[in-house]
């Protein structure tokens, strides 16, 4: 018989085609997958080590760089972590605008995940689809904090400070209309339908999804994979649901499961999670409203919190809290917390120790996008090549979490 010989070929490390700078070093045999290294490292940043050399409310601006994706849940899951050292909980207007506006994370970042997994497989419309809506969120979120990307919003106690008026209800500038909250929530529903015409029963789509990079519920498991990847193997395992936060216990929302644990699968369970968390925010906006527009949204606890800002031209204790505050740092006491939260990609989590400084002793991040990846041979080997990028698009990676 013939003997054949297998071939070694790099794949990246280019941006953004291997979503991000990742490096695959692959052996076909043919055009068939035999093995798949991923190499990391390339966007090496000393994130964590960073942590450490910051005070923890300057550290918040590191987190935003690492999943820059879905940086408000970055901000929410080390905030629960100094929050839990602490012994802080915000108001119920804190923790209902947190989950409001990490929900819009969400869909925010399985927008970008939709439109270029559709795009490395051949459909370009859905990308400018998944981008028109990607847009309108991003300008709440500059209404909210001034910033489209890196909002640094979330704060410990609460949140930078209370949402305006044209967050809800939108605003026009230079002629053009800008969509408040409510008016989006209540379109976005048609624009995910406009997403499934072009793709979910779509047979070119079809095909290069189904039955392609399936993993197995046990297999899920073994690997550690949280997120959507997870449940789309019927694992029924979501971090809001098994542990709850920042008042997720109050939210009626279900966890969308696959079956198949393929590419299509994965696709399916983002999409319905795009429909969930629209019905999150609309239950948010509703408890929302039955506060009065003064009620606070940080903790009333000043030896973490810094005083409302109007305070400080009347009151010299507040101006003595404010200015040990943003001099000294906050002082937390000896100890240590890892908090979860469900992000669009996964379980990420921060391991805090605090030795009662300004500074964590040690600062760690549980990773969903690290974690996840370490899967990809396992999912591509024995396809096609081209099968392979379908594969790696469906884990959904940010290599600025991966590399850290």
């Amino acid at each position: 018989m013939r003997q054949t010989e297998t071939l070694t070929v790099n794949m990246g490390p280019q941006h953004p085609s291997t979503h991000g700078v990742l490096r695959l070093i692959v052996e076909l045999d043919g055009e068939v997958v035999q093995a798949v290294k991923p190499v990391v490292g390339y966007l090496h940043t000393g994130m964590e080590k960073e942590l450490e050399d910051q005070r923890y409310i300057q550290g918040i601006t590191v987190t935003d760089r690492m999943d820059y994706l879905s940086p408000l849940s970055n901000n929410l899951a080390y905030v629960l972590s100094i929050e839990q050292l602490c012994g802080l909980a915000p108001p119920p207007k804190g923790q209902w605008l947190r989950v409001l506006l990490v929900e819009l994370q969400r869909i925010s970042s399985h927008l970008i995940w939709l439109g270029t997994h559709a795009m490395d497989l051949g459909a370009t419309t859905v990308f400018l689809y998944c981008l028109r809506e990607r847009e309108a969120i991003l300008d709440l979120f500059e209404m909210a904090s001034g910033v489209r990307l890196m909002t640094t919003f979330i704060r410990p106690g609460g949140l930078r400070q209370d949402l305006p008026r044209e967050f809800y209800e939108g605003y026009s500038r230079d002629g053009k209309r800008i969509q408040g909250v409510r008016e989006f929530i209540a379109d976005f529903p048609r624009r995910v339908d406009d997403y499934e015409a072009l793709l979910t029963t779509n047979p070119i789509f079809l095909r290069r999804t189904q039955g392609v990079g399936v993993i197995t519920a046990d297999d899920a498991v073994d690997w550690c994979l949280t997120g959507p990847i997870l449940r789309a193997s019927g694992v029924n395992y979501d971090v809001r649901r098994t542990t709850p936060y920042s008042s997720y216990e109050q939210f009626d929302f279900e966890v969308p499961l696959g079956t198949n644990g393929d590419v299509y699968d994965r696709y399916l369970v983002r999409v319905a999670e795009l429909r969930q968390s629209a019905r999150i925010v609309t239950q948010a906006l509703a408890k929302l409203a039955t506060l009065p527009d003064e009620a606070p949204v940080n903790a009333d606890h000043r030896d973490y919190v810094p005083p409302p800002k109007e305070e400080l031209s009347w009151s010299m204790e507040s101006l003595i809290r404010h200015f040990k505050i943003w001099t000294e740092g906050l002082l937390p006491p000896v100890g240590e917390a890892y908090v979860p939260v469900e992000s669009a990609k996964g379980e990420i989590g921060f391991y805090v120790v605090s030795d009662g400084t300004a500074r964590p002793l040690r600062a760690h991040v549980r990773p969903p996008s690290f974690v996840n990846l370490q899967a990809l041979e396992h999912l591509a080997k024995g396809h096609m090549i081209a099968d392979l990028v379908a594969c790696l698009g469906s884990i959904d990676i940010v290599l600025g979490e991966i590399d850290r």
